[in-house]
């Protein structure tokens, strides 16, 4: 096999495009297209970037008499550090994998979609995959995005253990509508929530339904403290208070927090009703 044999076939065993490969080396597509049909060579640096992306030795690259399957390099890659594309390449190491591909469709100056999988690696695209993503729809460790999934996510509708968005869901979650373990928003639901509409098992905000509610205006739980209470086991309330909602006292209640609820907050009411 030629030089430009072995090129063409370690790029498509590795699933490259041309387009792909030129852009790792910083060469122009029909430079790779010389490389394989054997009508230019590459440069020592470009060979050596060529052995350590394919993970093949130099003797493999070079050497006609050659074995046809490449030699592992690893160790030597290793030892040297050299890097592709501004990162270490692709080793057995659970620290040094790296795995990167990209649409050649490009959206507004971005890929379609781009897959960049290794420890401090980003991929941004309209589809973003990678340690760091950002794109419209990104996955990742820390992850941003229009759909954001991650274990730090940040996004309009947000995903994650630690999550940031309009809507969020997560074990520590913040946003306008926030779900989790520990949540902050505007609508809270979790375990531990606080927001001006808030429900969990410890609740605080304007409107507050929990084992444990604390409320502004209203609360609803087996322990509930507001200006207009309803708890079982304690309940304290300024305005008024009581055990249970009941035919008798529903009308009084929904009276009540008609006159001392602000309007700006009377959608809180109509999401409290049909808890009572």
């Amino acid at each position: 096999m030629t030089l430009g044999d072995k090129l063409a076939k370690l790029r498509r065993d590795n699933n490259y495009t041309q387009e792909q490969l030129a852009e790792l080396l910083d060469v122009s597509r029909q430079a790779i297209s010389k490389w394989e049909s054997d009508t230019s060579y590459p440069e020592t640096d470009k060979l050596i970037k060529l052995g350590a992306l394919y993970r093949c030795s130099m003797d493999y690259l070079l050497k006609n008499d050659a074995d046809n399957k490449p030699d592992s390099a690893e160790e030597k890659i290793a030892q040297n550090e050299i890097e592709t594309n501004g990162h270490r390449p692709t080793t057995k190491g659970f620290w040094n994998f790296a795995f990167e591909r990209k649409s050649t469709k490009i959206v507004r100056g971005v890929p379609l979609w781009h897959v960049n999988i290794g420890l401090g690696r980003e991929a941004k695209g309209i589809i973003a995959i990678g340690f760091r993503a950002k794109g419209v729809i990104s996955i990742g460790i820390l992850s941003v995005g229009v759909l954001s999934i991650g274990l730090l996510s940040l996004g309009l509708i947000s995903l994650g253990v630690f999550s940031l968005g309009l809507a969020s869901a997560g074990s520590i979650s913040v946003g306008l509508i926030a779900v989790g373990a520990i949540c902050l928003g505007i609508i809270a639901v979790g375990a531990i929530s606080v927001g001006v509409f808030s429900l969990g098992a410890l609740a605080v905000g304007q409107f507050s339904t929990g084992a444990l509610a604390i409320g502004k205006y209203f609360a609803l739980g087996d322990h509930a403290y507001a200006m207009i209470a309803i708890g079982v086991t304690k309940v304290e309330g300024s305005v008024f208070q009581a055990d249970a909602v009941t035919n008798a006292n529903y009308n009084q209640i929904i009276s009540l927090l008609y006159e001392n609820v602000p309007k700006t907050l009377h959608w809180c009411i109509s999401l409290v009703k049909p808890l009572m």
